[in-house]
């Protein structure tokens, strides 16, 4: 399974280069981070949960926000040296391991 995201974090990484003169500290992406899962946590919880959804909130892009989550997750592992692309198939690995039985066996999940 070959998803690319070595292709991605050079994305990224040129974008930084050529808009953002250079990487935010990674303190600083961190909380970045956090405040663009706020923002996608905000939207499930209006719009798929059972908060009422606020008139300015409805023209909120789930898709768009999820990209911000994205973009930063690439910042700091960029700047962290994290090979994405061996990070997430390792993972992927892990979990099939894992996870397979585990969610087959799962009453909650009949």
């Amino acid at each position: 399974m070959r998803m690319e995201l070595q292709k991605v974090q050079k994305i990224v990484d040129d974008w930084i280069k050529k808009h953002g003169v250079r990487y935010f500290d990674e303190l600083t992406n961190m909380a970045q981070l956090t405040e663009e899962v706020g923002e996608v946590a905000r939207i499930i919880a209006r719009r798929y949960g059972e908060q009422s959804e606020k008139e300015s909130d409805k023209s909120k892009d789930l898709g768009e926000e999820l990209a911000d989550v994205i973009f930063v997750a690439v910042c700091l592992a960029n700047q962290t040296g994290v090979d994405l692309q061996q990070a997430f198939e390792k993972k992927m690995q892990l979990k099939s391991e894992r996870d397979h039985e585990r969610h087959n066996n799962n009453p909650k999940l009949k």
